[in-house]
């Protein structure tokens, strides 16, 4: 037996044991949870005949509520103790069948060898003195990232370790048996690499914290920077490494941190679907997970239509290059700009003087407070107080004046006639009150004139009611028209970017690039509901956000540390950010910037291929993974035929493959084209709508495909793909291929790929 195989059997016979110790350590927890389980049914069926009910005295009553306040904790620690041991119980099952990933030996100065086995949870003998297994994220699981054999050391609360590492081993292990065993230098081993990348796609991005980095292990343990920003090319893997910083973060500070405090701004919902699995399988609970634009949404309300960032983007990708879409890329680009936003200060200032624009209240077409009057009564206030301020007083002298009205409405003819027609249960309510007058009114009492009134007061008050709720949410501040009228004031320069605004929000439509500006000036009148609970927010894809929404972002969430995840080589909107630090000059200075070059996620092939679409994609590397060149499938016949060949080459795919996506370059494409191929094969169109990730064959909008992988990519008639500014869409479309690409034309194929042909296989 070589040596090499008697240490395979040692290591064998160690994971035997330590799986033996992880069924033991879960049979006791489930026993422990089973008991727990049964208290806290016990509790919940016996709850009432625990608890003391007297309310007959003041004493009695404090007594029945402490009675019952002792139950509830009682039964909330036994719900959190099951809860709790249910995870525990969970992670000790994902651990059996593979408890670790990698090996360390390990010798601090002056103190005897240790030997480190790190995996996805920690794990401690019985008499819980040794740990058996470390966390990936307890400090001295670092070595195992960031050194080779030899000097090396980490980080802990105390200080730093230093010391010699002796040994780096890695393991792939299933089901108990090892699969796979290798000694390794500073860099995770290609073999590893190889093994876990050669894998198909999966409908969840997958949780590989036996593969990660140094470079993006400094991405998972940076606390030292208030803006850590990542630039890292397709396939670098800085989403899944934002993700294990998220589940760093809160093992690292679980004491005072939780999810609640952790935010992610992701590109879609179909993305949020994509990543929603990770966390959960490192043993952390999802933070919350929203889209700019479901913000943006939210805070513009009722009254306005919102166009979206991707029918901003059809918009541009469908257009001739006519004077209207060269007017909406200057209003996209102005937009987008921080001097945009001081025009807006600027302009907000003057608003203390004059300007404020707000709507009349109506009653029945009848008008209550006119906008006029209440414009008049907001700068009849000290001008020496704040917009905020104001409008908070205006709110409250307009709740004084309906209150007025009110009183004033129940005499009038429509209320009795309405008053006739009321409800049994609202007559029947009046009567209730009838009758406690009644008690207290003994001497004398108008039984008719009583019940007249009361009857007038619920009618009066259902009409109210809605009024005064959208008193108390502003909503009689006219801010569509103050916006617009923004737009009188840009002189001559800005002409026809403020003709077009102006003519969109007359037709009660806000622009996504107007979006931004809108809810900004809202805020800036109204008072921004600032995130103060937020510590860490992380921005992913943070090329395609504005400079203004960065800093607009930056000021929502003051007390929060900031991750951007981006590559402006997939900055596909105009707008797109190409500042590598993601930052407007006005937040740089306390940042931190890595960059990752190495792709891993396609084959060296296909990354060959995608770098020289770009026009500086040298930069890239390629991870020695091989493959099969991407294909040019050429045809002149028309498109029934070009569609009849991605048939045939979807189903050779699909009996090798997961998950295969026909990428057209739009909505209105993939639409056309899943049309076609459902007859054919069982497709699923993907749209901006659509909210859970699955496995099978997928035709899916460019855009919407950034940030997932695919085993197999059919790019639809590249020939679509001419602009020079459609390079980055190009490029983005292409390196969504894990394993295989084909590229079909219809013609002479893109003029953007000139350069590329030397790195594909045409047919």
């Amino acid at each position: 037996m070589s040596e090499e195989q008697l240490e395979k059997n040692i290591e064998q016979g160690r994971v035997q044991d330590i799986a033996q110790e992880i069924q033991i350590t879960i049979d006791k927890l489930s026993q422990q949870a089973d008991k727990v389980s049964s208290d806290a049914h016990e509790i919940r069926k016996t709850f009432w005949n625990d608890v003391t009910v007297n309310i007959d005295e003041p004493d009695d009553f404090e007594e029945t509520f402490w009675s019952i306040r002792q139950q509830v904790e009682l039964l909330s620690e036994r719900e959190r103790s099951e809860k709790q041991l249910d995870k525990q119980i969970r992670t000790l099952f994902r651990l059996k069948g593979s408890p670790y990933f990698g090996r360390v030996d390990f010798t601090e100065e002056g103190e005897v060898s240790e030997t480190i086995y790190i995996g996805i949870a920690s794990f401690m003998d019985r008499n819980e003195e040794n740990f058996l297994i470390y966390d990936w994220r307890a400090p001295i699981s670092s070595l195992y990232y960031d050194y080779p054999p030899g000097p090396a050391k980490y980080e802990t609360p105390s200080g730093m370790i230093e010391g010699e590492m002796t040994l780096k081993r890695q393991f792939i292990i299933r089901n108990g048996t090892i699969e796979g065993m290798f000694d390794t230098g500073v860099t995770i081993g290609d073999e590893l690499l190889q093994e876990v990348l050669g894998k198909n796609a999966d409908a969840q991005m997958k949780t590989i914290v036996a593969t990660i980095q140094k470079e993006q292990n400094q991405i998972i343990r940076n606390e030292k920077s208030k803006y850590l920003i990542v630039q890292g090319v397709a396939g670098s893997g800085k989403t899944s490494a934002a993700l294990q910083r998220v589940a760093y973060l809160l093992y690292r500070h679980r004491r005072t941190l939780s999810s609640k405090n952790i935010m992610l701004f992701s590109p879609n919902p179909l993305f949020n679907s994509y990543v929603s699995t990770v966390l959960p399988e490192l043993g952390e609970e999802n933070m919350a997970q929203t889209t700019f634009l479901e913000y943006l949404s939210n805070r513009i309300g009722r009254g306005l239509e919102l166009e979206d960032s991707f029918t901003q983007l059809e918009y541009l990708l469908n257009s001739q290059e006519t004077e209207e879409y060269k007017t909406r890329v200057d209003s996209i680009r102005l937009k987008s700009s921080i001097d945009f936003k001081k025009i807006l200060d600027q302009y907000i200032k003057a608003l203390s003087e004059d300007g404020l624009e707000f709507k009349s209240i109506k009653l029945k077409n009848e008008i209550l407070l006119s906008g006029e009057a209440i414009k008049e009564q907001f700068y009849s206030f000290d001008r020496d107080i704040s917009i905020r301020n104001r409008i908070e007083d205006l709110k409250e002298w307009v709740v004084k004046e309906l209150r007025k009205k009110k009183k004033l409405e129940r005499r009038k003819d429509w209320v009795k006639e309405e008053a006739q027609f009321l409800d049994k249960e609202d007559f029947l309510e009046a009567f209730q009150k009838l009758e406690a007058k009644r008690k207290d009114d003994k001497e004398s009492f108008d039984d008719f004139g009583y019940e007249e009134k009361l009857l007038a007061e619920i009618v009066v008050s259902r009409y109210y009611k809605p009024i005064m709720n959208q008193v108390k949410r502003l909503a009689f501040i006219d801010y569509p028209t103050i916006y617009k009228n923004l737009y009188h004031t840009l002189g001559d320069k800005w002409v026809k970017v403020s003709e077009y605004t102006i003519r969109s929000l007359e037709k009660e439509e806000i622009s996504y690039e107007d979006a931004t500006p809108f809810v900004y000036l809202k805020d800036r009148l109204e008072g921004a509901i600032t995130r103060s609970s937020i510590r860490h927010l992380f921005i992913d894809e943070a090329q395609d956000y504005t400079p203004f929404q960065i800093t607009y972002l930056q000021e929502l969430f003051p007390y929060s540390k900031m991750t951007l995840l981006g590559d402006i080589n997939q900055g596909i909107y105009s707008h797109s950010n190409d500042a590598e630090s993601f930052l407007p000059e006005e937040m740089q200075g306390d940042e931190e910037r890595i960059i990752l070059t190495r792709s891993y996620r396609s084959t060296k092939p296909i990354v060959e291929f995608t770098r020289s679409i770009l026009k500086d994609g040298d930069m890239i590397e390629p991870f020695n993974r091989e493959g099969q060149m991407p294909t040019m499938t050429m045809v002149s016949s028309g498109r029934e035929t070009l569609l009849r060949k991605i048939v045939e080459t979807i189903k050779e795919q699909s009996s090798t493959y997961q998950t295969v996506a026909i990428i057209c370059k739009t909505a209105k494409e993939s639409a056309e084209v899943y049309a076609h191929l459902k007859s054919e094969v069982p497709v699923r169109l993907i749209e901006k709508g659509t909210i859970s990730f699955e496995t099978g064959i997928l035709v899916i909008p460019s855009y919407l495909a950034k940030g997932i992988e695919f085993d197999s990519v059919l790019l639809y008639n590249v020939d679509m793909y001419q602009r020079e500014s459609e390079r980055r869409l190009l490029y983005t479309a292409c390196t969504r291929a894990m394993h295989e690409l084909h590229l079909f034309s219809m013609g002479e194929g893109s003029a953007l790929l000139m350069e590329s042909m030397d790195y594909i296989e045409v047919r």
